[in-house]
């Protein structure tokens, strides 16, 4: 039995799905940068997949997923010092209460 493209990119579905139903419905902003994590990891599935399946003697797809790897790293780190320094000020990380920073 050959593993046709399907078998990755039901999965890599699912993954982007509940990183978007995670994205919307948390207010936590920790939450939500998890959320888009997986996000980022179902669209780095379907560069490896796409690129093997289709264009299989190339590395398009593969230089693809390391560069977006690499601006997911960078996001994140800055994402997460955006969220310390409004945990200092607010002593919160939700989203509701960013407002608070108006002050």
């Amino acid at each position: 039995m050959e593993i046709t493209m399907i078998y990755y990119l039901i999965p890599a579905l699912i993954m982007f799905c509940c990183g978007l139903y995670g994205f919307i419905t948390r207010r936590n902003m920790i939450a939500m940068l998890i959320s888009l994590e997986l996000m980022l990891n179902a669209v780095d599935i379907n560069f490896v997949v796409f690129n093997r399946y289709l264009y299989p003697g190339n590395m398009e797809g593969m230089f693809f997923t390391l560069f977006a790897i690499a601006i997911a790293a960078a996001e994140t780190a800055l994402a997460i010092a955006i969220i310390i320094n409004v945990f200092r000020k607010i002593k919160n990380v939700d989203v509701e209460d960013l407002t608070k920073l108006k002050d």
